[in-house]
Formats: structure tokens, C-alpha cells, sequence
């Protein structure tokens, strides 16, 4: 079988270091890739968004599956491209993907199909938006600001006060989000934890993977500015088997006959964000694709035929029975470039990839490029240096062993991935 994957990042590297390992895969291509990539796949020079092209590859090499990694071209309708063309795709089509395209879109689906969600309010106007902000505020109901569509996972704000929400609200409405802001939600602010769950589905089934937890705040104790995310590790103790339970039957059951009911051509994966309140989870958001660093920490436990999987879901065949997992946890720290998530330096030549393969880790590359024979930096996070252990606690230290492996100028990682999971789980032999 010959498969694509589109992306260029951790996500990216990480399907492609499961679906190399498929027997049945002969070829693997990857558009556009990135350093660590081309280890696996043959890296191709069509960037993400260049769907015809996409497709006219595809088509001359006969691909058999092409897996879309990130979420931009499934909403600018890459799948629908294909399917043109007579081509399978792991991933929703245009319409579908709007349920992480638009926020509201999302939000009106949630509520059409009864899904636990956040209350909220939609407004495409800056002075009604600014005057329900300054309402919550008054009543001591705090707000989460989130321009409408795409904006890079810089569209969100958690307020912590009135004139911060104010001040975001006049960004989103004065263009800083480009079109994500012409249209901007007013989400009341979930108090609890926070979990990823990922789940596939074919549009006629859904099935759960294993629970993970990200780390979006740059800085150690959960400070600083929003990031893609500095780490993840799975499972998330916080989903226990009565919430993994609710979740199933309160949010990806109704999921699935709400696409089922809305008649979506949804056939790929489902990421659910998930608080997990006093009440009980409830939808954060959804996300048409795998998440970046989840993915990381939950394909290192998946046993099974990767290519299998994703074949049988693109075609309408998905079994329960096809994923299997590891009980070990597994943990994955980002190594960022310094001043991320703000402006960085590149082209910065990357010591130690070998000694932390030697490790056992895994090192998957997000931002990486190959110049004059070296593997440098070219993008905000680097590489997610992903390891297992018997424990939490002993993942944790694998990981950040091949972490200290690991050297660039101005590099930094987190140290904490992991702690809520150490707070929850102690240390066991």
C-alpha cells in the first residue's frame, strides 16, 4: 500500500514513525515533511495548503490513503479535493471540518445534540460583545474569548479581568485574527482539570483511543504565555473509568448520531477537549485531527497496525478490536526554541539526537530542517522527546534523560510534564 501524509510537524513525524512500521505499507510519502521525517517517509516538496497539487500527486503515484495531519487543509476541503479525484482520505470534508473551522459552528452543533458544553454567546459586532463581556464580569462569571475560525491557536483568550476581555475583543474586531475574528464567541470559564481524549470514527462507529493531558502554558508550574503545547503524557489519571465512561456515553455517543442525524462525512478523527468539572466532562472544543503533542505519548502505546486502522476508518470498516495498547505510560517533552511562543532564532545547529535515541526515546522532530548535511532548527517547537516507563514517574524520567541529551542555542523545555499525573498516582515498584 502506498500512503500520504500531509504536514510538516510532531504530528506529522509521529504517524509517519507508526505507519513506517505497518507491513503493510511499501511506500511512505510525506508533503511536505521536515528533517526527522525524511528518516521514515520520502519527503515531498507540496506545502499543506497546495491541495491541487496535493491531489495531482496522489494520483499519479496511485496513493491509497492519504492521511491529512493538520487542520487547515480539512477545512479548506482537501478531503473533497480528493474524493473528486477518486482518492480515500483519513479526514472529515470541508463541511465536516467546520466543527473546528468555526467555533459557533461547533458550539450550535454541541447544543443541537445535547453535549455537555460551556454557556456562550456569538456575536459578529464589537460594542454588543463588549457589553455582555462587562455583564459577566459584573455578575463574577469570568469569560473565555475565541475568535471564530482558524487563528494559529492564538485566538483564545482565558480573561482574568473585564479590560482584558475588552482588549481582546478589540483585537479580534480590529483584524488581528484576519476573517477567525470576524465572528467571536463569549464562552462562560470551566473550572477543573483538563484532558484530551482522541476518537475515531467512520461516521457509522466510534472508537475511544487512550486519554491524554497537554501542557499549553510555556513555563514550568503551568505559567506564561498559551503555546501548541510543551508536553503531553498518557493516560490522564484524571479521566477515571466512571468519567471515560461519561464521556462515551454523554459526548462521543451523541456525538456520532449527531453526524450520523446532520448527515457529515466525518471519517477520520475526532479530538474532544474535555474539562473535567464537579459536574462532570464537558466539551472544551473540538478538533478535526490529531492533537499535537497528544499524539506524541498516545501512538507510543498503540500496539496495532496503524495503516489497518486508518484504512478501515476512511473506508467505513472501523472495529473496537483493531487498537490495542500498552499499559505503560508514556511521556512526551517539547524542546522549544528560546522565545517561543514569541519571536526566535533558527538555523541553529542540534547536538545529541543520537544519545537520546540511545536512551530508548523517541525523538520526534516539529520543527526541523537539514542544511549543509546538519539538522538545525526552523520553527517555534523543535522536537517532542517521547518516552515510556513502568510508571508515570518513570516515563517522566526517561524522557527528560534523552531530553538532557539534547542541546541548541537558546533551547528550552519545560521540567514539569507530568506533574499533575505525579500528584494523582504515587510512585509504585
Amino acid at each position: 500500500m502506498k500512503v500520504l501524509v500531509v504536514g510538516s510537524g510532531g504530528r506529522e513525524h509521529a504517524l509517519c514513525w507508526k505507519l513506517s512500521q505497518s507491513p503493510q505499507v511499501d511506500r511512505l510519502y510525506c508533503a511536505p515533511g521536515n528533517a526527522g521525517i525524511a528518516e521514515v517517509a520520502e519527503c515531498v516538496p507540496i506545502g499543506v495548503g497546495e491541495l491541487d497539487k496535493l491531489a495531482d500527486f496522489a494520483a499519479e503515484q496511485k496513493i491509497d490513503l492519504t492521511v491529512a495531519g493538520p487542520e487547515a487543509p480539512l477545512c479548506a476541503g482537501l478531503t473533497d479535493v480528493f474524493a473528486a479525484r477518486g482518492l480515500l482520505v483519513f479526514g472529515p470534508d470541508r463541511q465536516a471540518a467546520q466543527l473546528e473551522g468555526s467555533k459557533d459552528f461547533a458550539k450550535q452543533f454541541m447544543l443541537r445534540h445535547q453535549i455537555p458544553t460551556a454557556r456562550a454567546a456569538t456575536f459578529t459586532e464589537l460594542e454588543p460583545a463588549l457589553a455582555y463581556a462587562r455583564s459577566e464580569f459584573a455578575a463574577g462569571r469570568p469569560v473565555v474569548v475565541k475568535a471564530d475560525g482558524l487563528a494559529a491557536g492564538k485566538g483564545v483568550l482565558v480573561a482574568g479581568t473585564a479590560a482584558e476581555a475588552e482588549a481582546f475583543l478589540r483585537q479580534c474586531f480590529d483584524g488581528a485574527f484576519g476573517e477567525a475574528g470576524i465572528k467571536v464567541l463569549l464562552e462562560e470559564r470551566l473550572e477543573g482539570e483538563e484532558a484530551s481524549m482522541l476518537a475515531l470514527t467512520d461516521g457509522r462507529t466510534i472508537v475511544p483511543l487512550v486519554s491524554s493531558q497537554d501542557h499549553k502554558r510555556a513555563w514550568d508550574g503551568d505559567a506564561g504565555p498559551n503555546t501548541g503545547g510543551m508536553g503531553a503524557y498518557s493516560p490522564a489519571p484524571v479521566v477515571t473509568p466512571e468519567i471515560m465512561a461519561r464521556i462515551e456515553r454523554e459526548i462521543l455517543q451523541p456525538f456520532l448520531r449527531g453526524i450520523q442525524e446532520e448527515k457529515l462525512n466525518f471519517r477520520g478523527v475526532i479530538f474532544v477537549g474535555i474539562m473535567v468539572t464537579s459536574d462532570g466532562p464537558r466539551v472544551l472544543e473540538f478538533n478535526v485531527r490529531f492533537g499535537d503533542p497528544e499524539i506524541q505519548p498516545v501512538l507510543r502505546r498503540f500496539e496495532g497496525d496503524l495503516c489497518e486502522v486508518m484504512y478501515r476508518t476512511a473506508t467505513g470498516a472501523l472495529r473496537a478490536e483493531d487498537l490495542t495498547w500498552s499499559e505503560e505510560p508514556a511521556v512526551s517533552v517539547v524542546i522549544a526554541s528560546g522565545g517561543y511562543p514569541g519571536s526566535y532564532g533558527r538555523d541553529y545547529p542540534i547536538s545529541g539526537l543520537a544519545e537520546a535515541a540511545a536512551t530508548g526515546a523517541v525523538v520526534f522532530h516539529a520543527g526541523t530542517a537539514r542544511k549543509n548535511g546538519v539538522v538545525v532548527n526552523a520553527g517555534g517547537r523543535v522536537l517532542g522527546v517521547s518516552a515510556r516507563g513502568r510508571n508515570i514517574r518513570e516515563a517522566i524520567a526517561n524522557a527528560y534523560r534523552a531530553v538532557d541529551c539534547i542541546h541548541f542555542t537558546d533551547c528550552f523545555a519545560r521540567r514539569d510534564i507530568g506533574h499533575r499525573a505525579l500528584a494523582r498516582e504515587p510512585q509504585r515498584d
